[in-house]
């Protein structure tokens, strides 16, 4: 299912319930369903944008996004 679709659905669901109709068991069951893809979206959306996340020193040496957040896992789980 696209995104837009899934969207388009969970505003459908939005608008009927707004206008003072219940929402059936199923579709309170797909409305679940359907926040957790969009919310998987955009989750994958930021993680693709972090990972294209770079840090410059003063230096000049380039690091990525994703080799700062292991040296701060690894110094995190030594502390502990």
């Amino acid at each position: 299912m696209e995104i837009n679709d899934v969207l388009a659905r969970i505003n459908e669901l939005a608008h009927k319930k707004k206008s003072g109709q219940e929402l059936t068991e199923a579709e309170l069951v797909e409305k679940k369903e359907l926040y957790r893809i969009y919310l998987d979206f955009i989750r994958g959306q930021v993680i693709s944008q972090m990972d294209r996340v770079s840090f410059v020193d003063e230096k000049g040496n380039i690091t990525s996004a994703k080799d700062v957040a292991a040296a701060n896992q690894a110094k995190n789980t030594k502390l502990s």
